[in-house]
């Protein structure tokens, strides 16, 4: 069958099952949207900024299994979806971006609307194509759905050029069934000697730790994780990026760790013998010094599906390169397969000592305050949606509070700019999640600093019918600026005051939805289940909260992980 570019591009995302594009037309890719205008198969959300499209287009693919998918016009258009292309790289979310170019004839010549997509792009991508000829298209596409998705996934730009999808540009259609390329064959089965290796320590081990990241959610083994966790009786911990993939709730949770750990995950990541990482990259907000981190000698497991990654930061002693669910499998079989079990003795001694961290309650925060603390209204988001909300969040203060306070058991339900820490992620992406997931309740944690980054997308959820909760903690700063500014700058809050916002219940009125401004800790409760008994209608609530309120525990950047300041009072 002979098909224009056009034709082509929009056949072969219906051939990927693409149910959502996410993007905003311009020049270069009206012969895209004429096509799509005329198909009904795969939909498209009009945004109010490129950012936005990416952000949606990372959300949907973050709360499901499938490849996000964008569209944007050449120039502009593409420069304004960087910050979201970095923010799917940095956290190995798999997006298809695809991007219109000037005529192929006009490249070079600086031609309206153009920009070097590929070079610009390409510190920022897992791979990128620049399409010269509508021949490749079909290929093309097949191959950048398949880089996405498999291996470490991540973002890959499709860069198209205007005459090549122009109405005059055929080719026959044959959309590949698969795709084979000698330079790019990830490993998926990790290697059964390595995996027996680690048996014999994780089964010798006295103070063992469980360490995972976003490579478990990511890798869809959650299930594998629980199960092992629970087998070995161990202690196990997630990386921001990784919560949901242990049930929080569970008594084994020892809390995430890092900068803004729990004071139980950070010590028993620091004073363990025997530590197993699975799917999470020892980065410098997880680990603080690695200087400090070796102060205490400890035999190192790390499963990762990414060669790169082990080794980087930290010296491991056992590798396994290898899908997270299929290693998983393979170490549990051989586990339970195993006469050896976990010593018992050295265990109970682990665990007393671990309760005896736990004991210090490092998340305790004034409940009797007469403002409203943010924690407070974290817990009662987790208490009324019983955990089983779908949270966004936007980057700073709010976002290790959602991180701390609401306990996810399940993957795929906290999403977050973790690695690029991008503001103006929390709306887009919850917009990404709603269509994904049309029944659940989906809540967006923002600040009044985060929120205005990309608050025209209140506009896109109008038009789609979005019936989003934004929980907006104000407390008219930039909080996390302020609290590093209190903590390592002699409180000069330079710049992170914001003395000149909006009404925001009169901003969401004019957008068409539903304002709320609550500022005493009795509505709190109240406000929310009135908002979550909107199901139909997108609510703003804009809390007024606790100006000096900071995160607790910390652990300042240079610092070693059992360094943390417990509250003001180490300041």
């Amino acid at each position: 069958m002979e098909l224009n570019g056009a034709e082509i591009v929009v056949r072969c995302l219906q051939e990927e099952g693409v149910d959502y594009v996410f993007g905003y037309p311009g020049g270069a890719v009206l012969h895209l949207y004429d096509e799509l205008f005329k198909q009904s198969k795969v939909k498209h959300i009009l945004v109010r900024h490129e950012q936005g499209a990416i952000h949606a287009a990372d959300g949907y693919s973050r709360s499901t299994e499938k490849i996000g998918v964008a569209l944007v016009t050449s120039g502009p258009g593409v420069t304004n979806a960087i910050t979201g292309i970095a923010t799917a790289y940095m956290d190995s979310i798999p997006l298809v971006i695809i991007t219109g170019q000037v005529p192929t004839h006009a490249i070079g010549q600086d031609a309206f609307q153009e920009c070097d997509t590929v070079g610009i792009t390409r510190p920022c991508v897992k791979h990128n194509f620049l399409i010269k000829d509508v021949k490749d298209i079909a290929a093309t596409i097949k191959k950048a759905f398949y880089i996405a998705g498999t291996g470490r996934p991540g973002p890959v730009v499709v860069d198209i050029p205007k005459d090549i999808t122009h109405p005059s540009q055929k080719a026959e259609f044959d959309y590949p069934k698969s795709v084979s390329m000698r330079s790019y064959n990830p490993v998926v089965k990790g290697h059964a000697g390595q995996i027996k290796k680690a048996l014999q320590l994780l089964l010798s081990a006295k103070r063992p730790m469980i360490y995972t990241g976003g490579g478990v959610v990511l890798g869809n083994a959650a299930p594998e994780l629980t199960q092992l966790v629970r087998y070995l009786g161990f202690p196990c911990t997630n990386t921001l990026m990784g919560l949901g993939g242990y049930p929080a709730s569970d008594r084994q949770f020892v809390g995430m760790l890092g900068m803004h750990g729990t004071y139980e995950a950070n010590m028993a990541m620091q004073h363990c013998d025997v530590l197993l990482a699975i799917g999470a990259r020892f980065d410098d907000r997880v680990i603080g010094n690695p200087k400090h981190f070796f102060e205490e000698p400890r035999t190192i497991i790390h499963i990762d599906v990414d060669p790169s990654s082990i080794s980087k930061r930290v010296k491991v002693d056992v590798p396994i390169v290898g899908s997270v669910k299929p290693v998983l499998q393979d170490l549990i079989k051989q586990l339970q397969a195993s006469k050896e079990k976990p010593d018992a003795g050295a265990l109970k001694t682990w665990w007393k000592q671990i309760d005896a961290w736990r004991s210090i309650n490092c998340l305790k925060y004034e409940k009797t305050s007469k403002i409203i603390k943010p924690q407070f209204v974290i817990e009662k988001l987790h208490e009324l949606t019983k955990g089983d909300a779908f949270v966004t969040s936007d980057v700073g203060q709010h976002q290790m509070w959602a991180a701390q306070f609401y306990k996810f058991d399940k993957p795929r339900r906290w999403i977050n700019s973790g690695g690029l820490g991008t503001m103006g992620f929390g709306l887009p992406a919850a917009m990404g999640v709603r269509l994904a997931n049309p029944k659940a309740t989906v809540a967006c944690i923002t600040g009044e600093g985060s929120i205005q980054m990309c608050i025209q997308e209140l506009s896109t959820c109008k038009q789609y019918h979005l019936p989003i909760k934004i929980i907006n903690l104000n407390n008219r700063y930039l909080g996390m600026v302020r609290q590093w500014q209190q903590v390592d700058y002699s409180s000069r809050y330079s710049e992170s005051y914001m003395d000149a916002l909006p009404d925001f219940v009169k901003l969401a009125e004019a957008y068409g939805h539903v304002g709320m401004l609550i500022d005493k800790p009795v509505d709190v409760e109240p406000a929310l289940k009135e908002a979550l008994k909107l199901k139909d209608r997108l609510v703003f609530m804009d809390f007024i909260t606790d100006q000096t309120e900071n995160v607790w525990p910390m652990v300042k950047a240079g610092k070693g992980l059992s360094e943390m300041l417990l509250g003001s009072e180490d300041l």
